[in-house]
């Protein structure tokens, strides 16, 4: 029998759907705020900071309102199965590196001169630390884990509560997405394109990233899973893209 990975249906005006309705609120607010002052006010060596820090906060929101670690991917009876699907993943996502690096009309896809400065001490605080914590923790513990279980995601899949978290993970790459005309393989493709259709395109990217992502956490039962996925893509590429440049 499947049993509930939320916390206890209450009726309306009740104490925990008070609860509820205050903590995605809150999540929402405090995701907005963090958003904002990492790519606008903030240092680049708080950035994973604030991520352990937000990710933290979202939790505790998350655990104020009623919700157990189960419904949030935190649960460690699942820790191998979520640890193999994420392994999986990112045995997948190596293998499509090594294709896209054998091709050579593919390497322009990690031509990216946001690299091309890195040190070796900073490339491996940006794949070892920043994008660890400052990326896939936070954004796994938000949109993997709080924000669909606030929505009413549960042991089943749901759409609702999955699109809702989606959407608002493209949303959240809409500062970032400013940046993307650094890659030469986007330049290529959308160098006469106004910024605002390119950023829209990558929000559209993200949403059904997060879709996919969220299809590793549920099926993984935990969280692990799609960071594994997320850390091998974003680290991952990384790497090969600094190695292509310096190397290549």
């Amino acid at each position: 029998m499947t049993t509930s990975t939320s916390a206890p249906v209450a009726p309306p005006g009740s104490p925990w759907r008070r609860r509820r309705v205050l903590a995605t609120a809150a999540a929402l607010l405090l995701l907005a705020a963090a958003t904002a002052m990492v790519n606008l006010l903030l240092p680049g060596w708080s950035y994973p900071l604030c991520g352990v820090v937000v990710a933290a906060a979202l939790i505790e929101l998350a655990r104020w309102s009623g919700l157990r670690f189960h419904a949030i991917g935190l649960d460690r009876r699942h820790l191998r199965r979520a640890g193999v699907f994420g392994l999986a993943g990112l045995g997948a996502i190596g293998l499509v590196f090594g294709v896209a690096v054998a091709v050579p009309s593919l390497r322009d896809l990690f031509d990216d001169g946001r690299l091309g400065t890195l040190g070796v001490g900073t490339l491996l605080w940006v794949t070892l630390v920043r994008i660890p914590l400052g990326t896939v923790l936070l954004e796994e513990v938000a949109f993997r884990g709080v924000l669909p279980a606030l929505f009413g995601a549960g042991d089943r899949w749901r759409w609702r509560p999955v699109l809702a978290a989606a959407l608002l993970f493209g949303l959240w790459h809409a500062l970032p997405s400013l940046a993307l005309r650094e890659n030469a393989a986007i330049d290529t493709v959308f160098g006469g394109v106004p910024i605002i259709v390119v950023s829209l395109v990558a929000m559209l990217g993200a949403t059904v990233a997060g879709v996919a992502l969220y299809w590793w956490r549920h099926t993984g039962r935990g969280l692990l899973a799609p960071m594994l996925v997320h850390l091998a893509t974003n680290s991952g590429g990384v790497l090969v893209a600094w190695w292509l440049l310096m190397y290549a």
